[in-house]
């Protein structure tokens, strides 16, 4: 795969829907973190789990969710973040799904600590935007999350571009809105 081009994407997905145990593979290149063939496996993982269904990554969370914090270029972050993204919106769905009964304490910890790196360290405007809406969502159930990633979007975030701020300054007005309806 030359480029990132939908049709790329969708032609290597497609072999692995068409192979589903290459799925495991994909995850394993993903997280060869010291290999550039990582970035376009995890172009595939982010597709598979968008366009096809997150439920292919569900028996791979294990992995899924210890690894991402050991991915370290910039275009292999990006769709772990998204993918993160991914899982905490249907974990907080009204409609029962299998994210849901799959994502553990332990995997939602690990999303959590890596996303904050990821909002500490210098990174791209979609993986700060993805990783804030993960984060917001995860705050919902642990009350310590909102205060700190306020303070960061405060102090820190908003002051980076206007794509951060934009998205900041939805992220503290939903937090706000959550706040205002919890008492």
């Amino acid at each position: 795969m030359a480029n990132p081009k939908r049709d790329n994407r969708q032609r290597v997905a497609n072999i692995v829907l068409d192979n589903p145990d290459l799925f495991k593979d994909l995850v394993s290149i993903t997280f060869n973190v010291d290999d550039k063939t990582s970035i376009k496996a995890a172009w595939i993982l982010e597709w598979i789990c968008t366009h096809n269904h997150i439920n292919w990554i569900l028996p791979h969370l294990d992995t899924f969710t210890t690894e991402i914090y050991n991915v370290k270029f910039d275009s292999a972050i990006r769709p772990c973040a998204k993918i993160c993204e991914h899982l905490a919106t249907a974990y907080y769905a009204k409609k029962e799904n299998d994210v849901q009964k799959t994502l553990t304490k332990k995997h939602i910890d690990n999303i959590v600590e890596t996303g904050f790196d990821w909002l500490i360290t210098p990174q791209k405007i979609a993986v700060r935007a993805y990783t804030m809406n993960t984060l917001y969502f995860f705050g919902l159930e642990k009350e310590w999350i909102h205060p700190e990633l306020k303070h960061l979007i405060l102090t820190k975030i908003i002051h980076e571009s206007k794509g951060c701020k934009a998205r900041g300054n939805h992220i503290l007005a939903m937090i706000e809105k959550h706040q205002k309806s919890s008492l």
